[in-house]
């Protein structure tokens, strides 16, 4: 019997690649495999082609006449990092194709996610902000703007507190900066469940009915065997995605708040139950005057699948602010 989820999948690639998009998989190193998807210009036949390469390949064509479009590497860089639930095509099928003309786009699978893996015994955060890092480097991205979903945007968060050379600017959506033991215990309190494991990896139709609705605003019917065919596909490595999640727990006493060099938009869902509003305009006083909040009604924790149109107009104008200040060197607020 077909499987409504798999299915969905090469359609999906398909539209990605008419998009301009090519899947990608590069060995970071020995044992670690990273999966992602980049713009075209990176695939030739004898492998990966870097930024810099294409970009040079670009300049020369232009001289000599025979191309007046600007090469790639005159497009800003921008890096969409998934969530829990499911790898990076699925997380942003409803917003990459916004993005494709105006940005040399990247949406990698961290690791046990989609075709990414490795055999290192790290499940921290900093582990998978350290392959997008490398995965950056193989591609000849030295500069980004990266955006992040739920635990992407803990990726997300890493990933610029170690490389602020590479990360521009940051645009996070139901996240946190540091999963502390008393923040966890909240919202697991608060949602009834036992663990994170245990919300976030469901093993039943019933489980997986709770965790969708609670992170959606609206009351959406699904028949079951949509739920059926969602738990076969997209919960496998059960145990090393257990392992993440505890990989994200941080004591109380060793959390800290990063000073960011960045920028920050947080994009956030006013009806989200996993991590609310309140949260979310707590982060920004922590953040700082670098941060900047935006609240989307009617939008619960999957708010770029649940309120796309509105998610996108948002985003675009966040990076357009960013690229702005960019070219004129200004300190103009984001709006």
């Amino acid at each position: 019997m077909v499987n409504f989820i798999e299915a969905q999948k090469p359609l999906l690639s398909r539209l990605m690649k008419m998009a301009g998009l090519r899947p990608i998989e590069m060995e970071l190193e020995p044992g670690t495999t990273m999966h992602i998807w980049a713009p075209k210009h990176h695939v030739g036949k004898k492998g990966i082609i870097p930024l810099s390469v294409t970009g040079a390949a670009a300049v020369v064509n232009n001289k000599a006449g025979r191309n007046k479009k600007k090469g790639p590497e005159s497009r800003p860089n921008v890096v969409l990092i998934h969530g829990f639930a499911a790898e990076g095509n699925v997380t942003w099928q409803f917003n990459f194709g916004v993005l494709v003309s105006r940005y040399n786009l990247y949406i990698p699978d961290l690791m046990f996610f989609g075709g990414s893996s490795t055999a290192s015994a790290d499940r921290s955060p900093e582990f998978q902000a350290a392959c997008v890092a490398a995965a950056m480097a193989r591609l000849g991205v030295s500069r980004c703007d990266v955006v992040g979903f739920s635990y992407g945007g803990m990726v997300a968060f890493k990933l610029a507190e170690a490389r602020p050379e590479l990360v521009r600017s940051l645009c996070v959506s139901g996240s946190v900066v540091a999963m502390t033991d008393a923040v966890n215990r909240e919202t697991m309190e608060r949602l009834g469940a036992g663990s994170s494991a245990e919300l976030l990896m469901p093993e039943t139709l019933k489980g997986l009915k709770a965790l969708l609705s609670i992170s959606m605003y609206r009351k959406m019917w699904f028949p079951d065997r949509f739920y059926k065919d969602y738990l076969k596909v997209m919960f496998t490595n059960r145990k090393e995605r257990m392992e993440l999640l505890q990989g994200l727990i941080t004591s109380n006493l060793d959390a800290k708040i990063p000073t960011f060099q960045q920028k920050i938009m947080l994009i956030w869902g006013e009806e989200d139950k996993i991590f609310n509003i309140e949260l979310a305009k707590k982060m920004k006083e922590q953040l700082g005057e670098n941060c900047f909040l935006y609240g989307i009604r009617k939008a619960g924790h999957l708010l770029h699948v649940e309120r796309p149109c509105a998610y996108n107009r948002q985003l675009q104008r966040w990076l357009a602010y960013i690229n702005f200040q960019k070219k004129n060197g200004g300190d103009h607020q984001a709006s």
